[in-house]
């Protein structure tokens, strides 16, 4: 139809010159009404094509001919002059079509590769920030579909199989799509519509690889001209496929990498765990035996006061070792989601009596100063665990703080929180460490003769996390370290 309709317009360019050289007649001679024919040359050449364009300045020799050159109305010419007239319009208006027509089609090619060049660039403009493999997916898809004028779904390797990662709106599972896209993985060679591989199929699926790994496969639904579209788009469509690929690679070498970090910085905790586990089983084990052997070698009897001191010494440590495993076992709990807890109503003064009943061997004669509200405050916790935060943030003022400094020890509540305070005068602590001294085996410069393990407040983090709380830190003005608990009141969490 577009056909008939560009020679019909080549008709009427004709006809159109013909009759205002009709109407120029009287003016200038017939030599210069060929100009006239070589402007509707020109705009066919412009507007119709080449072939239109060739037809034009042949219809115009054959008007010029038949209405203009002696005798008129007739082909025939009585003077042979106007046989070269008519030989150099013809040979012009076909060089001047021909060249209109290479600059259209020099045009049009830059179009199209500057189309192609924007296309790369959002590409890779959008390839370069993603940072996982699910963005890099949905980017590429996403700009098939805008630059292509296409569908698209990309299948990555899962283990020793393709999976689909990403895929446009409307895609269903096709088995033979699927067998396309796993012959074209394993060929790394296009396959599907356009290529003379599998050309019925519906997609043209494109191999994605880096070097001599294979990475996935790019499936494209052209939605007009799926069987040229491949030829003509195959060197946009084969940078598509490269820039997804090194975007692809760039990923997975990415997570290599993060892993094999991970694995080193795992190594690295371990044996940070077995240094720190073999010290601190090691020292309490180390005093205990040196008190028995003290009193099972002495020769000479010991005095019930001497007897007295060795026993305690050996019961301190038992106490801390005992503390510790306890810790390790809470921790693997933790890590493990195997903390349970036993929600029930508790008194808070309960919850502080029970902790100070458990650290009273440590505190010696430190005083404790406890600031509780009159009334009764009640909260849902699980006590047995909340009596183990305290006693571990309790017994870490006593560590990092000089002997004779007071603990405090505070609570209070609102609508929403239940808070629980224990300050004490030490050094407090450097800023950047405020958040970290709650990460597993995390420890500070401490006061000469302190010692921890960097559990306790890593198990205290756990637990009230569990109760859907928070735990921080903060300095005190005046010197001193506060640690704060606040814990949910309305509402019961389900754990």
């Amino acid at each position: 139809m577009r056909r008939a309709v560009s020679y019909i317009s080549v008709l009427v360019l004709t006809l159109i010159a013909t009759l205002f050289c009709e109407a120029l007649r009287p003016y200038i001679s017939p030599t210069n009404m060929v100009m006239v024919y070589l402007v509707a040359v020109v705009l066919a050449s412009l507007r119709l094509g080449l072939k239109q364009a060739i037809l034009t300045a042949f219809l115009g020799v054959l008007a010029f001919d038949f209405f203009f050159v002696p005798p008129r109305l007739t082909f025939s010419v009585a003077d042979k002059e106007y046989l070269v007239t008519f030989l150099g319009f013809f040979v012009v208006g076909v060089v001047i079509s021909s060249l209109v027509a290479k600059v259209q089609d020099r045009a049009e090619k830059l179009k199209e590769r500057e189309a192609e060049t924007a296309s790369l660039y959002r590409l890779s403009r959008d390839l370069a920030v993603a940072a996982d493999m699910h963005s890099v997916a949905a980017s590429i898809v996403k700009n098939v579909e805008s630059s292509l004028d296409a569908g698209a779904v990309l299948f990555l390797v899962d283990g020793e199989k393709l999976a689909v990662a990403e895929a446009s709106i409307g895609w269903n599972e096709n088995i033979e799509a699927e067998k396309v896209a796993q012959w074209s993985f394993k060929s790394q060679r296009p396959a599907g519509v356009g290529t003379s591989i599998f050309p019925l199929s519906e997609l043209l699926f494109m191999p994605l690889q880096v070097l001599d790994t294979p990475l996935g496969v790019l499936g494209i639904r052209f939605n007009t001209e799926p069987e040229s579209r491949f030829e003509q788009l195959r060197h946009l469509l084969e940078a598509f496929s490269t820039q997804s690929a090194l975007a692809l690679e760039r990923v997975r070498l990415s997570r290599q990498a993060e892993h094999a970090q991970i694995l080193k910085a795992r190594e690295n905790l371990e044996r940070a765990l077995l240094n720190s586990v073999s010290h601190d089983l090691r020292t309490p084990l180390v005093t205990i035996t040196g008190v028995l052997s003290t009193i099972r070698t002495t020769e000479n009897p010991l005095s019930e006061k001497n007897l007295h001191e060795l026993v305690d010494t050996a019961w301190e440590e038992a106490g801390r070792l005992n503390r510790f495993v306890g810790n390790l076992l809470d921790m693997t709990r933790l890590e493990a989601g195997e903390l349970k807890l036993k929600l029930e109503t508790c008194d808070v003064q309960d919850l502080v009596g029970c902790a100070l009943a458990s650290v009273e061997n440590r505190l010696g004669t430190r005083t404790v100063d406890v600031r509780l509200p009159p009334e009764l405050l009640l909260a849902r916790m699980d006590l047995v665990l909340m009596t183990q935060v305290l006693v571990n943030l309790i017994d870490n003022a006593v560590k990092y703080s000089p002997p004779e400094s007071p603990v405090e020890i505070t609570a209070s509540a609102d609508e929403a929180h239940l808070t629980m305070e224990v300050a004490d005068r030490g050094p407090g602590i450097p800023e950047h460490d405020l958040t970290r001294i709650f990460d597993k085996f995390h420890r500070i410069s401490v006061p000469e003769g302190a010692s921890g393990t960097g559990l306790g407040l890593s198990i205290c983090k756990g637990i009230v996390e569990a109760h859907g709380g928070r735990i921080y830190a903060e300095n005190r003005t005046g010197g001193g370290l506060r640690l704060v608990v606040q814990l949910p009141q309305k509402g019961e969490r389900d754990v």
